[in-house]
C-alpha cells in the first residue's frame, strides 16, 4: 500500500492501515534489489530531528486516537539508535495511548544493531519489526542483488527475535522463477526454521516496469512461475516450514498480489494450508490464457 502525495511514494503494510505513519527516512538506503522499483524515484536521505518534529506536532490534535505509529521509509533501523531512541521518547511523551510502535527493516540494518541495541530499541517502545526476508536461497538472494548471503539474512531475523521484538517475516513466492523455484522454496522454509519469527507473510512476485528483473524477463533470461507453480511452490514451502510444537506463527497469503488468499497459524493449521493449496493447485492448472506478461505492470 502507498501514498503519492508527498516526497516520493510512502508505503505501509496492509496491517497498519490505521496507523500514523511517521517518515524517519526518504527512501530506501539498499535500494538495489533488482524486483523492486519501490523508492526508485527518490533518493535516500535521512530526515533531521525538526522535519521529524513537524510531523508529530501535525498529530498532536490527535494523539488521543493514535495508538499505532509505523516509521517510514523503507528501513528505519538504518539511523543510529540513539536518534531512534530520541523519536521513540517523544512519541511515547506526545502519544499516551500508543500501543505499538513499527517498521520496516532490511537485513544490513539490522546486522548493524547490536544485541544491546536492539533490546534498548524494544524498552523504548519499537514493538514490531517487518522484515523483507524474501528468500533464504544464496543464489536467488545473489540473483536478486539482496545485498547479503542467506546466512546473514537468517542472523538478521534471530537477532530481532532474540530481542524480544515481534518479528513479521515476508517473503515472495517466484522469486526464483521456473528454474530456481524448488531450491527457493526448501532454503526459505529452513531459513524461517531457523528464525522462527511470530508470523510470515508470502507475496507472490509481480513485475515492475524500470526493475531489471524485468529486463531480464524480455531478455529471456527470467521465467516467472505460472500460477499454479506458485501453488506449487507454496505446498513445498509450507510442507518444509517445522516449527517447534507450542509454536504460533500467523501464517498469511492476503497481500493483493496472491492468487488465493491463507491464513493460519503454524504448526496447528499447517495439513488445512497444504491441503487448501493442493487445492488452489489443481483448480489453476486449468488456466490454458495464463501469459506471463500479465505480471508484469
Amino acid at each position: 500500500m502507498y501514498f503519492a502525495n508527498a516526497e516520493g511514494p510512502v508505503f505501509r503494510p496492509p496491517s497498519e492501515a490505521y496507523s500514523f505513519i511517521l517518515r524517519v527516512t526518504i527512501g530506501c538506503s539498499h535500494n538495489a534489489c533488482t524486483y523492486c522499483t519501490m523508492y526508485r524515484s527518490v533518493m535516500f536521505r535521512t530526515c533531521p530531528r525538526e522535519e521529524i518534529m513537524a510531523q508529530i506536532n501535525a498529530a498532536k490534535p490527535y494523539n488521543q486516537n493514535i495508538r499505532r505509529i509505523f516509521l517510514a521509509d523503507g528501513n528505519a533501523l538504518v539511523l543510529a539508535t540513539d536518534k531512534l531512541l530520541d523519536i521513540l521518547q517523544l512519541l511515547k511523551q506526545t502519544f499516551p495511548r500508543l500501543q505499538r510502535v513499527s517498521c520496516y527493516a532490511g537485513p544490513k540494518d539490522i546486522l548493524n544493531k547490536t544485541p544491546l541495541e536492539l533490546a534498548a530499541l524494544r524498552d523504548a517502545g519499537l514493538r514490531l519489526v517487518y522484515y523483507g526476508l524474501e528468500s533464504g536461497d544464496e543464489l536467488v538472494l545473489r540473483q536478486v542483488n539482496k545485498g547479503v548471503s542467506a546466512a546473514e539474512t537468517i542472523e538478521a531475523g534471530q537477532r530481532i527475535v532474540a530481542a524480544g521484538i515481534k518479528l513479521s517475516v515476508m517473503i515472495i513466492a517466484g522469486l526464483g522463477g521456473q528454474v530456481h523455484s524448488s531450491r527457493h522454496a526448501f532454503h526459505t522454509a529452513q531459513a524461517v526454521n531457523a528464525i522462527r519469527p511470530q508470523m510470515v507473510s508470502a507475496l507472490t512476485l509481480m513485475l515492475y516496469r524500470g526493475s531489471e528483473l524485468v529486463e531480464q524477463f524480455e531478455r529471456g533470461e527470467f521465467m516467472p512461475l505460472p500460477p499454479a507453480n506458485i501453488m506449487a511452490e507454496l505446498y513445498q514451502l509450507v510442507s518444509a516450514i517445522d516449527l517447534p510444537l507450542g509454536s504460533h506463527c500467523l501464517f498469511r497469503s492476503t497481500h493483493s498480489s496472491n492468487h488465493i488468499g491463507l491464513a493460519g497459524t503454524l504448526p496447528k493449521d499447517k495439513a488445512r494450508l497444504l491441503q487448501e493449496l493442493q487445492a488452489a493447485e489443481a483448480q489453476l492448472r486449468y488456466l490454458t490464457d495464463w501469459d506471463p506478461y500479465n505480471n508484469v505492470e
